[in-house]
């Protein structure tokens, strides 16, 4: 069962590497549609820059999942080595994924809310203004229509491999 839960790791740690990867390709394109919608509302172009706010792999959208894909990595081996700290670590992490994943998941839900509670907090005139949903529909226009498609993939390979290799772990 430990090669079946190291495939299971492997695959979480390809999903989250699809997420810096895309960003990495198409954010720029993402970013300058919104700043794009940015400049029809009338609002500094520059604004999301400057509040932290961001389309493309750098800062945390890329070591957040590298972290991750890392970490599954190294359960991978550890299950394939049959290493004695395998089942504990894989118990902890591939929890945390699953429970990770899931918020997300939700934070991508609830993405316009998180934003406009978010620019409210900042006390930023110019953030306060902004038509969020318009600002989001533009940035994620900057994305080919497939990558919606790779990020629910993305999410069923995470949600299904976790609870597989959570359940092998079990059965083991």
């Amino acid at each position: 069962m430990s090669v079946f839960t190291a495939v299971m790791q492997s695959l979480v740690a390809a999903a989250f590497l699809s997420i810096p990867l895309v960003r990495h390709r198409y954010g720029a394109v993402a970013m300058a549609g919104a700043q794009a919608e940015l400049a029809r509302q009338g609002v500094r172009t520059t604004v999301l820059a400057e509040n932290g706010m961001r389309f493309d792999a750098g800062g945390h959208e890329t070591a957040a999942p590298a972290a991750v894909a890392a970490v599954m990595a190294a359960l991978a081996a550890l299950n394939l080595s049959g290493g004695d700290w395998a089942r504990p670590l894989t118990w902890i992490f591939q929890s945390l994924v699953l429970v990770a994943n899931g918020l997300i998941l939700y934070s991508q839900l609830t993405a316009a809310k998180s934003v406009q509670a978010a620019f409210r907090r900042k006390g930023d005139p110019a953030l306060a203004r902004i038509d969020v949903p318009a600002l989001l529909k533009a940035a994620e226009d900057g994305f080919p229509a497939w990558t919606w498609t790779l990020q629910n993939l993305r999410h069923t390979v995470v949600f299904g491999a976790s609870v597989l290799a959570l359940t092998a772990t079990a059965l083991t």
